[in-house]
Protein backbone atom coordinates (compact mmCIF):
# COMPACT_ATOMS: atom_id res chain seq x y z
CA UNK A 1 0.00 0.00 0.00
CA UNK A 2 1.19 3.47 -0.24
CA UNK A 3 0.11 6.31 1.77
CA UNK A 4 0.15 10.43 -0.56
CA UNK A 5 -0.13 13.70 1.96
CA UNK A 6 -1.29 16.51 -0.38
CA UNK A 7 1.12 19.79 0.96
CA UNK A 8 0.41 18.08 4.48
CA UNK A 9 0.94 21.17 7.20
CA UNK A 10 1.51 20.02 10.75
CA UNK A 11 4.88 18.20 11.48
CA UNK A 12 3.09 15.94 14.60
CA UNK A 13 0.67 14.31 11.69
CA UNK A 14 3.41 14.08 9.20
CA UNK A 15 5.07 11.99 12.08
CA UNK A 16 2.00 10.14 13.41
CA UNK A 17 1.26 8.85 9.85
CA UNK A 18 5.11 8.22 9.21
CA UNK A 19 5.44 5.62 12.27
CA UNK A 20 1.67 4.70 10.74
CA UNK A 21 3.52 3.57 7.29
CA UNK A 22 6.21 1.72 8.98
CA UNK A 23 4.68 -0.40 11.65
CA UNK A 24 2.47 -1.48 8.58
CA UNK A 25 5.09 -1.69 5.35
CA UNK A 26 3.28 1.08 3.66
CA UNK A 27 5.09 4.20 1.47
CA UNK A 28 4.80 7.66 2.20
CA UNK A 29 4.54 10.23 -0.64
CA UNK A 30 4.47 13.31 0.26
CA UNK A 31 3.50 15.87 -2.73
CA UNK A 32 5.11 19.87 -1.89
CA UNK A 33 4.88 22.24 -0.47
CA UNK A 34 5.13 21.20 2.87
CA UNK A 35 3.91 23.23 6.02
CA UNK A 36 7.37 22.43 7.91
CA UNK A 37 10.66 20.87 7.24
CA UNK A 38 11.41 17.28 7.38
CA UNK A 39 13.79 17.63 10.06
CA UNK A 40 11.79 19.60 12.71
CA UNK A 41 11.79 17.52 15.83
CA UNK A 42 8.15 17.27 15.96
CA UNK A 43 7.99 14.86 13.20
CA UNK A 44 10.95 12.95 14.66
CA UNK A 45 9.01 12.91 18.18
CA UNK A 46 6.03 11.72 16.86
CA UNK A 47 7.42 9.43 14.33
CA UNK A 48 9.86 8.26 17.45
CA UNK A 49 13.23 5.83 16.34
CA UNK A 50 10.88 4.81 13.38
CA UNK A 51 11.52 7.71 11.08
CA UNK A 52 14.67 6.43 9.49
CA UNK A 53 13.39 2.83 8.93
CA UNK A 54 10.33 4.80 6.62
CA UNK A 55 9.81 4.73 2.93
CA UNK A 56 9.52 8.02 1.60
CA UNK A 57 9.69 9.94 -1.78
CA UNK A 58 9.01 14.00 -1.43
CA UNK A 59 7.74 15.24 -5.29
CA UNK A 60 7.13 18.92 -6.37
CA UNK A 61 3.28 18.67 -7.17
CA UNK A 62 0.41 16.24 -8.10
CA UNK A 63 1.73 16.39 -11.57
CA UNK A 64 5.11 15.07 -10.82
CA UNK A 65 3.80 11.87 -8.72
CA UNK A 66 1.39 11.43 -11.82
CA UNK A 67 4.56 11.34 -14.35
CA UNK A 68 6.47 9.02 -11.90
CA UNK A 69 3.52 6.62 -11.28
CA UNK A 70 1.42 6.71 -14.47
CA UNK A 71 -1.52 4.75 -14.23
CA UNK A 72 -1.28 4.21 -10.54
CA UNK A 73 -4.64 3.67 -8.80
CA UNK A 74 -5.24 6.11 -6.02
CA UNK A 75 -8.36 6.35 -3.83
CA UNK A 76 -8.92 10.16 -2.83
CA UNK A 77 -10.10 10.75 0.76
CA UNK A 78 -12.29 13.78 0.82
CA UNK A 79 -15.15 14.61 3.22
CA UNK A 80 -16.87 15.76 -0.18
CA UNK A 81 -17.07 12.24 -1.61
CA UNK A 82 -19.99 10.07 -2.34
CA UNK A 83 -18.67 6.36 -1.25
CA UNK A 84 -17.17 5.56 2.10
CA UNK A 85 -14.05 3.95 2.48
CA UNK A 86 -15.52 0.71 3.61
CA UNK A 87 -17.62 0.19 -0.38
CA UNK A 88 -14.40 -0.10 -1.99
CA UNK A 89 -12.03 -3.25 -3.05
CA UNK A 90 -8.44 -1.71 -2.51
CA UNK A 91 -5.61 -3.55 -3.95
CA UNK A 92 -2.42 -4.40 -2.56
CA UNK A 93 -0.53 -1.85 -5.36
CA UNK A 94 -3.67 0.90 -4.43
CA UNK A 95 -2.33 4.91 -3.14
CA UNK A 96 -4.68 7.02 -0.60
CA UNK A 97 -4.26 10.17 -0.78
CA UNK A 98 -5.14 12.71 1.78
CA UNK A 99 -5.15 16.38 1.88
CA UNK A 100 -3.47 19.30 3.88
CA UNK A 101 -5.46 19.61 7.43
CA UNK A 102 -6.88 23.20 6.68
CA UNK A 103 -8.48 22.67 2.88
CA UNK A 104 -8.24 18.53 2.28
CA UNK A 105 -7.23 17.68 -1.22
CA UNK A 106 -7.86 20.55 -4.19
CA UNK A 107 -11.11 20.54 -5.46
CA UNK A 108 -9.10 20.72 -9.03
CA UNK A 109 -8.12 17.62 -8.35
CA UNK A 110 -11.02 15.90 -6.57
CA UNK A 111 -12.91 16.47 -10.18
CA UNK A 112 -11.07 14.47 -12.26
CA UNK A 113 -11.40 11.39 -9.72
CA UNK A 114 -15.00 11.37 -8.19
CA UNK A 115 -15.23 7.38 -9.12
CA UNK A 116 -11.96 7.14 -6.81
CA UNK A 117 -13.17 9.39 -3.92
CA UNK A 118 -14.00 7.71 -0.76
CA UNK A 119 -15.08 9.33 2.93
CA UNK A 120 -15.09 8.14 6.33
CA UNK A 121 -18.85 8.66 7.93
CA UNK A 122 -19.03 11.24 10.58
CA UNK A 123 -21.56 13.40 11.79
CA UNK A 124 -22.39 16.15 9.71
CA UNK A 125 -21.45 19.17 12.61
CA UNK A 126 -18.18 17.91 12.49
CA UNK A 127 -15.77 19.48 9.52
CA UNK A 128 -12.73 16.99 9.32
CA UNK A 129 -11.11 14.00 11.37
CA UNK A 130 -7.36 14.14 12.49
CA UNK A 131 -4.93 13.76 9.72
CA UNK A 132 -3.14 10.85 10.93
CA UNK A 133 -6.84 8.92 12.45
CA UNK A 134 -7.61 9.41 9.45
CA UNK A 135 -4.91 7.71 7.66
CA UNK A 136 -4.64 4.93 9.94
CA UNK A 137 -8.83 4.24 9.45
CA UNK A 138 -9.05 3.79 5.94
CA UNK A 139 -5.02 2.67 5.56
CA UNK A 140 -6.62 -0.59 8.28
CA UNK A 141 -9.22 -1.21 6.26
CA UNK A 142 -7.02 -1.47 3.14
CA UNK A 143 -4.93 -3.79 4.76
CA UNK A 144 -7.64 -5.72 6.51
CA UNK A 145 -8.57 -6.66 2.74
CA UNK A 146 -5.66 -7.59 1.92
CA UNK A 147 -5.30 -9.83 5.23
CA UNK A 148 -2.59 -8.23 6.76
CA UNK A 149 -0.69 -9.84 4.63
CA UNK A 150 3.14 -10.12 5.73
CA UNK A 151 1.70 -8.11 9.22
CA UNK A 152 2.55 -10.34 12.49
CA UNK A 153 -1.10 -10.95 14.02
CA UNK A 154 -0.38 -12.54 16.58
CA UNK A 155 1.62 -11.07 20.08
CA UNK A 156 2.96 -11.98 23.60
CA UNK A 157 3.47 -10.73 26.78
CA UNK A 158 6.64 -9.36 27.86
CA UNK A 159 6.81 -11.08 31.23
CA UNK A 160 4.17 -13.65 31.81
CA UNK A 161 2.64 -16.28 29.41
CA UNK A 162 -0.99 -16.53 27.93
CA UNK A 163 -2.69 -19.49 29.59
CA UNK A 164 -3.18 -22.05 26.86
CA UNK A 165 -6.63 -22.29 25.99
CA UNK A 166 -7.62 -26.21 27.42
CA UNK A 167 -5.69 -24.96 30.32
CA UNK A 168 -8.27 -21.78 30.84
CA UNK A 169 -11.30 -24.29 30.04
CA UNK A 170 -10.22 -26.94 32.85
CA UNK A 171 -10.22 -24.11 35.54
CA UNK A 172 -13.97 -22.99 34.92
Amino acid sequence: MHIILHQPEIPANTGNIGRTCVATGTSLHLIEPLGFRLNEKEIKRAGMDYWQHLDITRYMNFQEFREMHPGAKIWMATTKAHQTYTDVKFGPDDYIMFGKESAGIPEEILVEHEETCIRIPMLPEIRSLNLSNSVAIVLYEALRQQGFESMQRDGELHRLHWKDQDEQKDQQ
